[in-house]
């Protein structure tokens, strides 16, 4: 079969055309879709705030559920909060939060992110009552690199005031058994005492 006159030959070039244009785009969307690598974090349920060298810290816990690990890791955290201008203004705010520790070569197992809650910090004399008068959150965003795509991967979490436990500590989820090895129980990640 092959079409007899011009009309016949447009139409058959058109339907051709189109086909393979729309199976190159679906392809290339299926594939980017399904090829990009997912972070697969998990962030503990409640942030806490306990006594860490002799200052009050918030603290919450991340944990890597990949097989590989993620490169060159990075955690940005953020108070947010409802303030007014001094000429009345309703707005609300974003206060960067300083970390011990922002950034790690190489994000494997779990990290216990710790900010100190000094004078410096925004989070400096608040309470849970203080936090939800202004309905402060804290937001979290973790990026990296995936160690066998080498594709940048992103997490992000955020903590409300009631989400924030205050004088409790994580239970430990590292441990080693009788042979050294070290081994994380992930069931534990969102415990406190």
């Amino acid at each position: 079969m092959y079409p007899q006159n011009f009309l016949a030959e447009v139409m058959v070039s058109t339907e051709v055309f189109t086909g393979v244009f729309l199976l190159a785009i679906l392809t290339g969307l299926m594939y980017a879709r399904f090829s990009r690598p997912s972070a697969k974090v998990i962030f503990s349920k409640v942030a806490v705030v306990y006594p860490f060298n002799g200052i009050s810290t918030l603290m919450f816990r991340v944990a890597n559920q990949r097989q590989n690990q993620i490169l060159q890791a990075r955690i940005q955290l953020y108070f947010l909060v409802d303030e007014t201008s001094v000429e009345g203004h309703q707005l609300r705010r974003f206060y960067d939060l300083e970390l011990l520790r922002s950034q790690t070569p190489a994000f494997g197992l779990s990290w216990l992110v710790m900010h100190p809650i000094d004078e410096n910090s925004p989070l400096y004399g608040h309470t849970q009552e203080s936090l939800s008068l202004i309905h402060g959150e804290i937001w979290v965003i973790l990026s990296g690199l995936d160690e066998t795509s080498s594709q940048t991967v992103h997490s992000r979490n955020y903590y409300n005031y009631l989400d924030i436990l205050w004088n409790r500590r994580f239970v430990d989820l590292i441990s080693r058994d009788k042979q050294g090895e070290i081994y994380m129980n992930l069931e534990l990640i969102h415990d406190v005492i």
